[in-house]
């Protein structure tokens, strides 16, 4: 059975930083080809999309976290990293860790959005104060 867990949230100043980590077991792909990545939900809010990496360390940002995160990942560790810099208020909510083989950053649909990811993690709450 697939796992992510992720780990790594907390309480930040406005301006601070935070790196989330998310522990990626048993999830595979016959074809080698995979997107993982992050959402992140605020309460009575739709999930957002934040950050994807795929099997050629291919990588999406939202607009909104672009210069101030990255994405990356150890293979060896079966580790996905969120690194995030210069944290906001805004930044505020609950980040899961998702994943899913069907696709990669590069092939997926425009329009695309949570539904498409089939296996999820917990999340880790990160709260941004001003």
């Amino acid at each position: 059975q697939v796992q992510l867990v992720e780990s790594g949230g907390g309480s930040v100043q406005a301006g601070g930083s935070l790196r989330l980590s998310c522990e990626i077991a048993r999830f595979t792909s016959t074809s080698n080809r995979y997107c993982i990545g992050w959402f992140r939900q605020v309460p009575g809010q739709e999930r957002e999309g934040v950050a994807l990496i795929d099997n050629d360390d291919n990588t999406w940002y939202s607009d909104s976290v672009k210069g101030r995160f990255t994405i990356s990942q150890d293979n060896a560790k079966n580790t996905l990293i969120l690194q995030m810099n210069s944290l906001k208020p805004e930044d505020t909510a609950m980040y899961y860790c998702v994943a899913d083989s069907s696709f990669t950053v590069s092939t997926l649909h425009v329009g695309w959005n949570s539904e498409y990811f089939g296996y999820w993690g917990r999340g880790t709450q990160v709260a941004v104060s001003s």
